[in-house]
């Protein structure tokens, strides 16, 4: 656990951590000479006659922002793309990232969506505090034990020891938990369904931007209940909103199941699943919904008056899913260009790159670029002009690229001319997705675009179940699974063995239970571990 004193924040920070997730100049310097992360600089100094020519070049360079081959290393790619595609920074604090507004952008895709399906089943937005007392975490066992070691405590508040260290949010459920008491008095006031969108606190030891930071960003869904039926229903309703949000939206082919025991979050009966296999083939725990039962109500008393006028404890749930799916956004499309974004939750679905070579061509060529954009964005298509005349439109190409936009537009002289457009698709590199002659007129390339963002919607999350699937082994033994690990593939296998034999498979091949999928083979089954009968399979890989 980690004491904070909120009279002064000045120890917190500390010379960042010289891994590759934090290289960087020192902390004591002025913001604005911190070397860019992951980007390597020359330290010779330069003429003022070099400095000169640099400047007066750089309109026309393509920007120095060479992104590491994905198949050379997997990790240092994705933090070039964070770091070039302007998603995020690091803060002062080591563990902790400012979310940049390209990536933020990309996270309030992700809230617009689940905001409707939220409220279309009957949930409403609140906010709780993100100081909770010490004795409300130690309330419930198996929760103050799960999250023990990733607390942040405040001891010290307006200069004075506190009466009640306070724990800096990690989660919600026991604040929710006292509120619900306050709230909750009959059957009536059944079911409560809230969610709210916050900010949570979890001292990791081991840091990634957007898949595990000290602060992330996430939403929380709380529901309370009169029967565990209803519970139950609502866990696994919650879980299939996110599954469909992935698939629909994201285009990332989750696994939607169950969390063994082993893996249930801490304080919860159940918890549900979504697996995502990056492309590195681990496995992103992508989202969870859990089904907490009682737990909670009892070490709460939070009671109701049911039909009959008995005293009942209420049954509860919790969900949610966070920033973390940004980070696997990047990782399931990514390619060695840069980030390749769904258009569905892209935040500029189409740019458009006007380009002219002499003043007199330019007026024409803006007009016509202009008109285009009018025309998509008046359609509903998210569109962005690009009409600085700072960089070559060459630059503009790869930029836009990197960013991940999934459709670029081209207007030039001629195609003022010909009152047409050169259209280039971000899934498909080269001239094998570009396509010239499309028609200016608006009603024409509107159908056009949306049919091709539609078309590249299916084309990442066909090529992502293919990836997946392509990268799961079925196996029927225990040596099986370990080839399978070894090779980095994910593995599929009956399992009935106990909670000894998993803990067993991750001290031995790093792999861990990501579910028991629900969607489970027919027929007679042996547990690869004991040879057992089995009732279902599971899937086990190495995870974030």
């Amino acid at each position: 656990m980690v004491s904070l004193k909120l009279s002064s924040f000045t120890h917190l920070l500390s010379s960042p951590s010289t891994t590759a997730l934090s290289r960087r100049s020192p902390v004591n310097l002025p913001r604005r000479h911190f070397l860019h992360p992951l980007t390597t600089t020359s330290s010779a100094k330069t003429t003022a006659a070099e400095t000169k020519d640099r400047v007066d070049n750089s309109k026309n360079r393509v920007p120095d922002r060479v992104i590491t081959p994905r198949s050379q290393d997997f990790n240092a790619w994705y933090l070039d793309i964070i770091a070039h595609a302007e998603l995020a920074d690091y803060g002062p604090v080591r563990g902790t990232m400012v979310i940049r507004p390209y990536g933020y952008a990309i996270w309030e895709s992700i809230q617009e969506y689940l905001n409707v399906k939220f409220k279309e089943t009957g949930h409403s937005n609140m906010y709780f505090p993100q100081f909770i007392p010490y004795s409300f975490i130690e309330k419930e066992a198996s929760h103050v034990e799960g999250f023990s070691p990733e607390l942040a405590l405040v001891t010290i508040g307006g200069g004075k020891e506190l009466e009640e260290k306070l724990v800096v949010r990690p989660t919600s459920e026991t604040i929710v938990n006292h509120m619900f008491t306050q709230w909750i008095h009959s059957y009536r006031d059944l079911p409560l369904l809230i969610n709210q969108w916050a900010n949570v606190t979890r001292w990791e030891m081991r840091t990634k931007p957007f898949v595990r930071t000290l602060e992330f960003l996430w939403q929380e869904g709380h529901t309370a209940h009169a029967t565990p039926e209803e519970a139950e229903n609502e866990a696994k309703q919650m879980i299939d909103i996110y599954t469909r949000f992935s698939f629909e939206e994201a285009a990332i082919p989750v696994i939607p199941g169950r969390k063994s025991k082993v893996e249930t979050f801490a304080g919860a009966c159940k918890t549900y699943t979504i697996e995502a296999m990056m492309g590195d083939k681990k496995a992103l725990q992508a989202g969870t919904s859990h089904n907490l039962g009682q737990n909670f109500s009892r070490a709460f008393e939070t009671q109701f008056t049911d039909e009959n006028g008995q005293r009942e404890y209420i049954w509860q749930t919790s969900w949610a899913v966070s920033t973390r799916f940004v980070g696997g956004i990047i990782m399931t499309h990514g390619d060695d260009a840069g980030l390749m974004l769904p258009p569905k939750i892209a935040p500029i679905q189409v740019v458009i790159v006007p380009i002219w070579k002499k003043d007199d061509e330019k007026m024409a060529v803006l007009n016509a670029a202009l008109s285009v954009k009018e025309a998509l964005k008046s359609s509903g298509v998210k569109v962005k002009l690009d009409d600085s005349d700072q960089r070559t439109p060459g630059w503009k190409f790869n930029f836009w690229e990197m960013k991940g936009v999934p459709l670029r537009i081209e207007i030039g002289p001629r195609d003022v001319s010909s009152g047409n457009v050169v259209i280039s698709r971000r899934d498909i590199p080269g001239k094998q997705g570009k396509v010239f002659g499309i028609s200016m007129e608006p009603s024409i390339l509107e159908a056009y675009v949306k049919d091709k963002l539609e078309e590249i919607q299916s084309s990442l999350l066909e090529r992502a179940i293919a990836f997946r699937d392509s990268n799961i082994v079925d196996v029927s033994t225990y040596d099986d699974l370990k080839a399978a690990i070894s090779q980095g593939k994910w593995a599929r296998g009956p399992w009935s063995a106990s909670d000894e034999d998993e803990l067993k498979v991750k001290e031995e091949t790093g792999a861990t239970i990501r579910c028991f999928p629900f969607e489970q083979p027919q027929g007679i089954k042996r547990c690869l571990m004991t040879g057992d009968p089995a009732e279902e399979v599971a899937i086990f890989a190495k995870s974030y």
